[in-house]
């Protein structure tokens, strides 16, 4: 079939969609492994040459993984295949590009060796925004089957759910900077004047009355401003709202082992799923679902010894689905168990392969758990002797939760 270029490679919604970009704050960043096993994967699945994790900015695109012999990472939008599949909401395949004289107008497909075969996943938000695409090219034409176009979808979701999780993150530790500094600014003058009176009363014990006062009323600002600070973070953490579906968790379940193979085999470890596959599917936010469980995976492999095994199990009792992720890694400490959801808590356990750690994923885990009216558990048997975390998810919502959320 031969393909029609558009008359304009520029979407409608070009500005939302580059604004959603921008939030995600990916474009001209290093390359990471993360993302580059995602591209090897890809390329390992059609058998390609290369393969590409692109985004494509106003006027250019951008390789974010760039495993083929292309030394820049930044090429012209225009004469990128990527701002093409971009217009599409499903899988763009081009099986031989010299059958297209349209596509012979990019210099990287009419070039020596240039693209013969490609096929690009759109990387979608959300919100419905195309940002870029995950793609695989070679220098000969190929054939596609519907199980390889299929896992490049798959591919492409664990992209866009990696950065929205990274943006999540992100914006929870600005959000506590801010209040942060909102914090140091009003309690800046109270400590001045406690500081002044300390210094007042070790020169004249005679004003000892009146120096109290003023540090009493200096602390009791302190108290009501902190006071403040800390309702408005609750407001604001609990302002999230749910978007309620039909969820299949074998789904979930079947993204969770495909998303953290990779990061499992580098460490040698297994991940061991345990659960009737006929579990009654539940209604529920199927991206916060999906945090909960990728928080709870991730750290369970984070916080294991190598050559070790993380199990999920799951169970129906009454009307909840009973989730644990146990591992066999370092355990918890009673301590530990105190301070588990607490945003940038610091605990004893520490990565086990120099991982990244900011204290904030338990945190945000529970938050999701308790917006859907369940529980978060987290036993131990003390240090080294592994762990495990419970979350308990009702089946379904009575109709005035719903509308606890959503008004």
């Amino acid at each position: 079939m031969i393909y029609t270029r558009p008359t304009s490679i520029i979407p409608l919604n070009d500005a939302q969609r580059l604004e959603k970009l921008y939030e995600y704050r990916i474009l001209d960043t290093h390359s990471e492994e993360a993302f580059d096993k995602i591209a090897l994967l890809a390329a390992q699945i059609f058998n390609t040459t290369s393969a590409f994790i692109s985004f494509v900015d106003e006027d250019r695109v951008f390789l974010k993984s760039n495993l083929s012999l292309l030394r820049n990472n930044i090429i012209d939008r225009r004469d990128s295949l990527c701002s093409l599949a971009i217009l599409e909401d499903n899988v763009t395949v081009f099986n031989d590009t010299h059958t297209s004289p349209d596509l012979m107008e990019s210099p990287y497909v009419a070039g020596e060796d240039g693209i013969r075969f490609y096929a690009g996943a759109p990387l979608k938000s959300p919100e419905g925004y195309t940002v870029g695409t995950v793609c695989v090219v070679d220098t000969v034409p190929r054939e596609v089957t519907d199980s390889q176009l299929d896992m490049l979808k798959t591919l492409s979701k664990i992209i866009v759910n990696k950065l929205e999780s990274r943006m999540r993150y992100r914006k929870s530790i600005e959000s506590q900077i801010d209040l942060m500094n909102i914090a140091l600014h009003e309690i800046k003058n109270p400590l001045a004047s406690i500081k002044l009176a300390n210094e007042i009363l070790t020169k004249d014990t005679t004003k000892v009355e009146r120096m109290s006062g003023m540090i009493k009323a200096c602390v009791l600002r302190i108290q009501s401003k902190l006071s403040d600070l800390l309702k408005q973070a609750e407001e604001d953490e609990h302002r999230l709202t749910l978007n309620i579906e039909e969820v299949d968790l074998n789904e979930i379940f079947n993204k969770l082992l495909i998303s953290f193979e990779l990061l499992a085999n580098r460490k040698n470890q297994a991940i061991q799923l345990e659960h009737d596959p006929k579990l009654p599917k539940i209604y529920a936010d199927k991206v916060k679902i999906g945090d909960i469980l990728h928080n709870l995976v991730s750290n369970a492999l984070k916080y294991s010894y190598a050559g070790t095994t993380i199990r999920i199990i799951a169970t129906l009792e009454d009307n909840f689905i009973r989730i644990e992720v146990q591992d066999e890694g370092q355990g918890l400490s009673p301590a530990d168990i105190s301070k588990l959801y607490t945003k940038f808590a610091k605990l004893s356990s520490k990565p086990t392969g120099k991982e990244n750690s900011n204290g904030l994923g338990l945190s945000i885990t529970k938050s999701f758990v308790e917006l859907h009216h369940g529980t978060i558990e987290a036993k131990s048997a003390g240090k080294d002797k592994g762990s495990s975390f419970i979350v308990s998810l009702p089946l379904k919502y009575e109709k005035e939760d719903l509308q606890e959320y959503f008004g």
